[in-house]
């Protein structure tokens, strides 16, 4: 309590003092960006103008938070261009340059008029709770009669220490309730507005997802080598092992015994699950996508594919796990779909870049119809979309298919 009555003095004091001053500062920039907006001049002027006024504004926000005990964020947006003339329109256009404004003239009402209230009822409060230590050092021999007596003798000089004492509480709440006033009024004007926050708000949720979609790729890299390095070796020297006992087995035992067929039994399903191991793999995270990149990783499977498959991504360049899993999948899938359904003969596939997107297309020459609600399209238009991209499916009847997919690469 003493602490936040403290702060709040301390600012409406700070408030008299800056009142006057950003009100005289208001005017006469004003008046000079007035007259200066009808000329050349105007919109270069206007950019230092707004820079010192941010800067009042900055110091405002600071005393805001010290009273409400949370920090006031500022409301601006960035001006990427450096031309004067640009610069100064752009700032004219945000309403935050508007607000500040509006503040700094309201902060002289709310400073000097409302601000006085408080800190005179503070100071008058605590000179008469400690009226012997001073006031006696300050004769005052014209005081009214009623006054006299309190300023001018020792009984009355006593008499207001607890006078003094009594009206302090009531002075230090008076002194929190308006200088919480001016700070909520402050808070207001000079945040965020709701669009603001609104729009802070988007860009945190985007980073955030942007962090657990990174997250979740470099969690499946994790699985994929630990499979790849830990259960798919003991498998493969599972069976090593049993393809030795099986060539021992044939020197000791008929063909026909049921220990060597056992054996014989065993290895099939080890080499099966060793092949579903690598499909499960390969469906979590390639290999090669993680060695070599997406362009490797895009040859690799156009050569399994069982139709010819052209590959046009040679900038493709590295890009993030993320970014090069959901494109690898979007390729997959979509040769997938046109070997099964589509009857295509040949497929071509254009990885294309930018400093900002990735595009990659895939077009085949099948009967088309393809069904863009269809489960696993469903599925790579989610992972697609989880990355702020887009997925689009042309597929009309009588072909060709096209899927055209577009992530943001930027880093």
């Amino acid at each position: 309590m003493l602490r936040r009555t403290v702060r709040g003095f301390a600012s409406l004091v700070a408030g008299v003092l800056v009142g006057p001053v950003a009100l005289f500062w208001v005017v006469v920039t004003t008046v000079i960006c007035s007259l200066l907006s009808i000329t050349y001049l105007g919109p270069p002027v206007f950019v230092p103008v707004t820079w010192v006024t941010r800067r009042i504004a900055g110091g405002e926000r600071r005393r805001a938070g010290w009273v409400l005990g949370r920090r006031v964020a500022a409301p601006y947006e960035t001006v990427s261009t450096r031309n004067p003339w640009t610069s100064g329109r752009a700032l004219a256009r945000q309403a935050a340059t508007w607000r500040d404004l509006a503040w700094l003239v309201l902060l002289f009402p709310l400073g000097t008029g409302i601000g006085l209230i408080g800190t005179i009822a503070a100071l008058v409060t605590t000179g008469m709770a400690l009226a012997p230590l001073w006031l006696g050092f300050v004769p005052n021999p014209n005081a009214p009669p009623g006054i006299d007596f309190f300023v001018n003798t020792v009984p009355g000089l006593l008499l207001l220490v607890p006078i003094g004492l009594s009206l302090t509480p009531l002075s230090a709440w008076l002194v929190r309730r308006i200088s919480m006033l001016q700070a909520t009024i402050a808070e207001q004007l000079l945040g965020p507005g709701p669009r603001q926050r609104l729009a802070d708000r988007a860009v945190e949720l985007a980073d955030t997802r942007r962090r657990v979609v990174d997250a979740q790729a470099a969690e499946l890299q994790r699985i994929e080598r630990d499979l790849h390095d830990g259960a798919q070796a003991r498998i493969v020297a599972a069976g090593m092992t049993l393809a030795l006992t099986e060539r021992r087995l044939r020197t000791a035992v008929p063909e026909d015994d049921p220990v060597q067929q056992g054996v014989r039994t065993a290895r099939r399903q080890l080499d099966d699950a060793l092949a579903e191991l690598r499909r499960l793999v390969r469906g979590i995270h390639p290999p090669i996508l993680t060695d070599r990149g997406l362009a490797a990783a895009l040859v690799a499977l156009a050569g399994d594919a069982p139709m010819p498959v052209t590959i046009d991504a040679a900038d493709a360049g590295r890009l993030p796990a993320a970014v090069e899993s959901a494109a690898y999948f979007v390729v997959a899938e979509a040769l997938a779909n046109a070997a099964k359904h589509s009857a295509a003969s040949e497929c071509a596939v254009v990885v294309r870049r930018t400093p900002e997107r990735l595009q990659v297309e895939v077009r085949d020459d099948g009967r088309g119809g393809t069904d863009p609600a269809g489960s696993g399209l469903v599925g790579l238009r989610r992972r697609v979309e989880a990355l702020d991209g887009t997925l689009t499916i042309t597929s009309p009847p009588g072909g060709p298919t096209v899927v055209l997919t577009e992530l943001p690469c930027a880093s």
